[in-house]
């Protein structure tokens, strides 16, 4: 894959109060690692990263402001000249400066990763794509956990992570697996 010169990579929601309670069953362990991977190449390239953090309207929240879930997970902490969006809601564009930073900025192209691929990376990746922003997300450096339907069934977190990932690829824009993010990095084999 190739991508834009100036693409930036957004981290979404990478918060400790995702560890902290019982969400139920997890998909894709290998989330954070994947992650931390890219975080490093990308940098490493001198490319630009935004980091998202949600920072709840409800004080009973584990992610409200205050609350021990709501910083970052250790590694995802933006770095110094990296700007943090805080955001109250599950898109990353609403209520928030990110899109006119983008945009001042002259990105064309969004990566992006992060927590919960169903709720706030979906959100985040369908508003961008309508925003007209190339979209392309690390779908293998997600997760999000099982969900129980309107009807009583119980909806597992693979199947929720890969038909979210399918509707965003077939429709919004390209999933891709981080290693072919690293390869269009210049960045060694992953491994």
């Amino acid at each position: 894959m190739r991508l834009d010169d100036r693409a930036v990579l957004i981290s979404i929601d990478v918060q400790r109060g995702f560890d902290l309670r019982p969400w139920g069953p997890r998909n894709n362990p290998d989330m954070e690692a994947n992650a931390l991977a890219l975080l490093a190449a990308w940098r490493q390239a001198g490319r630009p990263v935004f980091v998202v953090r949600h920072d709840s309207r409800n004080p009973q929240s584990i992610l409200a402001p205050g609350s021990p879930g709501n910083p970052l997970k250790p590694g995802f902490e933006p770095q110094p000249g990296e700007p943090l969006v805080t955001k109250g809601v599950n898109s990353a564009f609403i209520g928030t400066d990110l899109e006119q930073r983008l945009r001042a900025a002259g990105i064309r192209q969004v990566v992006l990763f992060g927590i919960s691929t169903d709720m706030c990376v979906s959100t985040t990746a369908r508003m961008a794509a309508n925003l007209g922003f190339d979209l392309v997300v690390a779908g293998d450096a997600c997760h999000t956990w099982g969900q129980t339907g309107p009807e009583g069934q119980f909806l597992d977190g693979d199947t929720l992570h890969h038909a979210h990932l399918a509707t965003l690829h077939s429709e919004f824009g390209r999933v891709v697996r981080t290693q072919e993010l690293l390869e269009a990095l210049g960045a060694p084999r992953a491994a």
